[in-house]
This record gives structure tokens, sequence and C-alpha cells, in this order.
């Protein structure tokens, strides 16, 4: 099951935050030969993406950066939206685990 995680993003401006990814006995999951997936969009039922989150896999530490550029955030109206990340091992077959979800707040800026 996936835990909750509410992120709140300012419009304009570069963002990264990195998930730890453990396992049910909160021990440090090695992510080698997982690849990692992120996506955002307005609603649960929304089939266009808004933003598409770079995800960077420390295997070792058994983290998952997310990121966006000031670009990307600058083109996100401000309001409301949902996102979740999502771990797929390299086995056969791939199993696919959300590792995370929650909302995503981007929040207006003032300087442009």
């Amino acid at each position: 099951m996936a835990i909750i995680a509410n992120l709140y993003i300012d419009q304009g401006t570069d963002y990264t935050i990195t998930v730890d990814v453990t396992t049910g006995a909160g021990e440090v999951l090695n992510l080698t030969g997982y690849t990692a997936a992120s996506q955002m969009r307005k609603t649960y039922q929304s089939s266009a993406i808004t933003a598409t989150f770079t995800t960077a896999v420390s295997a070792a530490a058994g983290q998952v950066t997310l990121s966006l550029t000031d670009t990307q955030t600058a083109g996100i109206a401000s309001g409301r939206y949902v996102y979740d990340m999502t771990i797929t091992d390299d086995s056969t077959p791939a199993v696919t685990t959300r590792v995370v979800e929650g909302q995503a707040v981007i929040t207006p800026g003032v300087t442009r």
C-alpha cells in the first residue's frame, strides 16, 4: 500500500523531492534493477498528463528523486492536482508497486 504525501510546489521554480523506499519492515529497499515513474494529473480520471517528473534512482540508498524544472512548474496552472510514483523491478514478469501518492498543490508566484 502506498504512503500518502502531499506536495507543495511553487509555480515557476525548480522542484525536487527525494522519496525513501523501504520494505514493510521499515528496512531500506535496494533498488538495483528497478525503474521509477511519476506523473501529475488534474484528477485521477484525467487522460491528460499535467507533468511527468524526472526520476533518478539511487539503488543502494533505496531512494528515488523526483524533479520538475522551473519551466515545467511555470507551465502548470495554480491549483490542486494528484500524483503518484511507482517502481518496477526487472524480473519476469515485472512487478510494479505504487510507493507514494497524494495531492500536488501548485502555488502561484509573483516574480516573473
